[in-house]
């Protein structure tokens, strides 16, 4: 299908096209219906519900299950219309939708896990089921017997999971900050690297099986960008949210990644430009700029007779920097600081105003946002979180992606 695509990101704002409230508490995961007006919504509340637009252009429950525990994830998969929900007791259900989205059966229990699932991801190549919880465990499960295949075990809570179809990959986070890269067999698993960068636990993965590239975003506000594919060991560190990232969407087509994070923050980045990587930062006993001691270095600040200083680092070249020498801030987009972050005085000359040219646009999405999907195909976001309220977003003022068959999501 032909595709009209602006690879730059647009000035303008995401539209809010629907607001659905119902929901008695959270709602832990909305997704959106491929080719259809409707939503899927799982809630702590124990519901899961599948919403219909009507011709009043509101959208309502055309089901309305009701669970045994807390539902706490959730999966759907379009062409053969299965539903996979995690709960906080720890086991995944199985249910089919019909073609009207007017009935669901249930078709079976998965003891996936002991506690809280986080993350589920259905493989209907080798009809697994694949998820994450907080026994700290990854586990996959046949769909055809309801048998356990295999379970890897963390040293923390897993948290978040992606998958790659291709290569039976599966990428797992966890709430210590690391990404464990794992080998799915039929019955077992081997462990192919551990990802190590964020400063806080990991909330959620997005992975892209064109471009090889895995995106990561955590509790410490920031997103990384892993390239798997180039094999380099290459990560851009992208720092532009002030709180918790939550959700991520990597669009390929138009090189561009959205995020939302927990304050209500909507962010579309453009990964469509020759970006630098966030230099490591260089461990030092005295300041690299004027030699003054850190206040550690007690033989130093003895033979100089001068008080220790605190030690800084400059977010552009990485030097141990003392505060005089640091004194300035700056943004940096082209390595991913989009707000002022401490530079050292000699960066901070070097910074052009051109380079301070914002890289992402900002948006506000006015709700704790704890879950986002999107329909990239018709532009199309779904948000949702502790509020109860599910909105939905037409994205293609933002993205400038839209297919050229005369779809208007108004």
């Amino acid at each position: 299908m032909a595709a009209e695509i602006h690879s730059r990101p647009q000035s303008s704002r995401p539209v809010l096209l629907s607001k659905i409230e119902g929901h008695q508490d959270a709602v832990t995961a909305a997704l959106l219906i491929p080719k259809e007006d409707g939503v899927i919504t799982a809630s702590e509340d124990r519901t899961i519900r599948v919403w219909l637009k009507r011709d009043s252009g509101q959208y309502w429950p055309s089901i309305y299950h009701t669970m045994a525990s807390p539902c706490s994830a959730m999966a759907y998969h379009h062409d053969s219309r299965r539903i996979f929900v995690g709960q906080d007791n720890g086991a995944v259900m199985e249910f089919h939708v019909s073609e009207d989205f007017n009935k669901m059966n249930f078709i079976k229990t998965y003891p996936a896990h002991q506690n809280r699932v986080t993350a589920i991801i259905f493989s209907l190549a080798t009809e697994w089921v694949i998820s994450t919880g907080h026994d700290k465990c990854v586990s996959w499960m046949c769909t055809r017997s309801g048998n356990m295949l295999g379970r890897h075990f963390s040293t923390s809570w897993t948290s978040c999971l992606q998958y790659d179809f291709d290569t039976q990959y599966a990428f797992v986070g966890d709430c210590s900050g690391q990404i464990s890269l794992l080998k799915l067999e039929q019955s077992s698993c081997s462990v192919i690297t551990t990802l190590k960068g964020h400063e806080g636990s990991v909330a959620c993965l997005w992975w892209d099986p064109i471009q090889r590239l895995l995106f990561s975003g955590a509790s410490d506000n920031s997103i990384i960008m892993w390239d798997i594919g180039g094999r380099k060991g290459r990560t851009l560190l992208l720092q532009g949210h002030h709180d918790r990232v939550q959700s991520l969407c990597y669009l390929q087509l138009t090189r561009q990644l959205v995020s939302c994070s927990s304050d209500g923050g909507i962010a579309v980045w453009n990964m469509d430009v020759s970006r630098e990587e966030a230099p490591q930062w260089l461990e030092s006993d005295s300041c690299q700029k004027c030699e003054q001691p850190f206040f550690w270095n007690i033989k130093q600040m003895w033979d100089t007779k001068t008080l220790g200083l605190r030690q800084h680092h400059c977010r552009k070249c990485g030097q141990a920097v003392c505060g005089k020498c640091s004194s300035k801030r700056s943004s940096y987009p082209v390595m991913g600081f989009e707000f002022q972050v401490r530079v050292c005085d000699s960066c901070y000359d070097s910074i052009k105003d051109e380079d301070r040219t914002s890289l992402a646009t900002f948006h506000e999405g006015k709700h704790n946002i704890s879950h986002m999907s999107m329909d990239v195909a018709r532009g199309l976001m779904v948000t949702c979180g502790t509020d109860r309220v599910v909105k939905i977003w037409d994205m293609t003022p933002v993205v400038g992606c839209s297919l050229a068959t005369g779809f208007s999501p108004h």
